[in-house]
């Protein structure tokens, strides 16, 4: 079966979803799959490209860049710069190359339905929830009132349209959300993902909840009394100008081009660009400069003290949704950006460190809001634990992060299921949950037909056993669980790690510590008994991983 794996896309998480694609990639099963790599550029035109376009460190790397001095991203480019380089793929073509779509994207467009749509339009089969479940997970606002319909959960909120933001006195505003919400309050745009466009305000400082609401907006005020540098416009040197501009190119942190200058109507895709309007329009007056894709409405929440955690879900065929064992995110003050993806304060464990009663609450919980919101194939959804044992969940992600190291798929190791066994999961219950929407369902039926028919060969007729050794460094432990990686991806072999601790002293290593990201964790691991969570939830999806495994 041809895959074409989906990523990037006009969403400001497209380098969490480059990343994803590159992971994709790698784990397919290339005994079962072959993949098909397409990526969406900022524009959102499909363009096919070769295994080596994913090997840069970074999307903007590998994006032609003309004679700019910046570093930016497609929309900031001549589109026939990228036509020369990426020929266009348009989707009445994409039968002509795959047969189903492996989605890799994340946020507006791509998390949402949009993308879905689109692929049901073109009897295109893909991978993740379908468009309910995606319309729900992708908008924070309504999750919060259907979450709390389905399971009475009450947390306070508060919602403010950017026209009534603009019209309101600031600070009254502020005064009367800190009576109705306490402090911190946690500021969201609520059509992110990846924790882009939340902030904490942590003390009654109306600067910086003037700052957070503009962020989370994806707006700049200009003016004397603005919240930002650029307020400052006028008295920067040209380094610091320079500077500026290349830090609002940030998906996760600026508001990313094109901006708009409201007052005119003036759109603005470059930084050098950017550059000069300021300069021509320093000190006439007030401007205020919104990203294209600005949101419209922002939403605040009561700060939950507790126990932050993740848990994934799974489903079978007949729809059963199945929780994972959750994740505590533990050690940090906010779960943030830049906290999952560029820093390594965060810790993680698997269960979440309360009473097995907690843990299995928290995974009934998660398990019914999944079935109630409409989601299917599989989904994470993230909450805390209160001091009092509440359960309060929040955000559906339902195309989580897929690095090799996502919580998801920690998860399912836990199960059983490698990086290869989960990716041939997403597919098949992918393939499963497209039939029942009764579109193009005899062609679904036979390409899930010939996916079990293969599945079921290679377990009458397993692979030979490859045992990959390593010794008591955490660079052998890294380097043997990447051709692990690798092994399991081809088809060739079935691999399984071996850890040789002394001349004396050595432990196979099961799936669910592969994880493991140091020797030191490893040994720990393989010296206590499993948690008790973690064998019952293993049971109780035995059925599910003897598919695959």
């Amino acid at each position: 079966m041809k895959i074409g794996i989906f990523f990037g896309g006009p969403a400001r998480e497209r380098e969490v979803s480059f990343a994803g694609g590159r992971t994709a990639l790698a784990n397919l099963d290339k005994g079962l799959f072959e993949p098909v790599l397409v990526f969406v550029d900022g524009r959102g035109r499909f363009r096919l490209v070769t295994p080596d376009f994913l090997q840069s460190p970074s999307l903007r790397d590998v994006l032609p860049q003309g004679d700019s001095t910046f570093s930016v991203y497609d929309e900031s480019l001549p589109v026939d710069l990228l036509n020369a380089a990426l020929p266009e793929l348009r989707p009445e073509q994409f039968r002509e190359h795959f047969d189903l779509a492996f989605l890799a994207m994340h946020g507006p467009d791509c998390e949402d339905g949009a993308i879905q749509g689109l692929l049901e339009w073109y009897k295109m089969p893909y991978t993740g929830p379908g468009l309910v479940g995606s319309a729900v997970g992708i908008n924070k606002i309504l999750q919060n009132e259907l979450i709390a319909l389905a399971n009475g959960q009450q947390k306070k909120t508060a919602t403010i349209s950017r026209d009534a933001y603009e019209r309101t006195d600031k600070a009254q505003f502020f005064q009367s959300l800190t009576e109705h919400l306490g402090l911190p309050i946690v500021i969201k745009a609520p059509h992110q993902g990846s924790s882009i466009g939340v902030v904490i305000v942590r003390e009654a400082d109306l600067n910086q909840f003037c700052r957070g609401v503009e962020q989370c907006f994806f707006t700049m005020s200009v003016q004397p009394d603005g919240w930002s540098q650029l307020s400052q416009w006028t008295s920067l040197t040209a380094e610091q100008k320079h500077e500026l501009a290349q830090k609002m190119v940030s998906l996760d942190s600026g508001i990313s081009f094109p901006v708009v200058i409201e007052q005119t109507g003036e759109v603005i895709t470059h930084p050098a660009e950017f550059i000069q309007k300021l300069d021509a329009l320093a000190g006439s007056g007030s401007i205020t400069l919104a990203s294209v894709n600005a949101e419209d409405e922002v939403l605040f929440e009561e700060f939950i003290s507790g126990q932050e955690f993740s848990c994934g879900v799974i489903q079978d065929d007949d729809q059963t949704a199945i929780a994972l064992p959750p994740t505590e995110i533990y050690n940090t003050v906010a779960f943030d950006f830049e906290t999952k993806y560029k820093s390594n304060v965060a810790k993680k464990r698997i269960p979440v460190d309360t009473t097995l009663e907690n843990n299995r609450k928290i995974q009934l919980a998660v398990a019914d809001v999944f079935k109630r919101l409409g989601i299917n194939v599989y989904s994470r959804i993230d909450g805390f634990l209160t001091a009092t044992g509440d359960v309060l969940l929040h955000d559906p992600n339902t195309i989580p992060g897929m690095s090799p190291s996502s919580l998801i798929f920690k998860q399912m190791a836990e199960i059983g299921l490698n990086l290869s066994n989960s990716l041939t999961y997403l597919i098949r219950q992918s393939l499963r949950e497209r039939i029942r929407t009764g579109k193009n369902t005899f062609r679904l039926k036979q390409l899930l037909a010939d996916l079990d028919a293969k599945l079921a060969a290679r377990k009458a007729n397993p692979l030979p056993e490859r045992v990959v050794s390593f010794g008591p460094t955490d660079e052998q432990f890294i380097a043997a669980k990447q051709q692990y990686n690798e092994l399991a991806a081809s088809a060739t072999v079935r691999p399984s790690l071996m850890y040789i601790k002394n001349k004396t002293e050595s432990h196979e290593v099961p799936v669910y510590l592969l994880f493991k990201d140091t020797i030191d964790e490893l040994e720990a691991a393989l010296g206590q008994p499993r948690h008790p969570l973690l064998i019952e939830t293993t049971e109780r999806t035995k059925h599910i991983t003897d598919r695959y495994v």
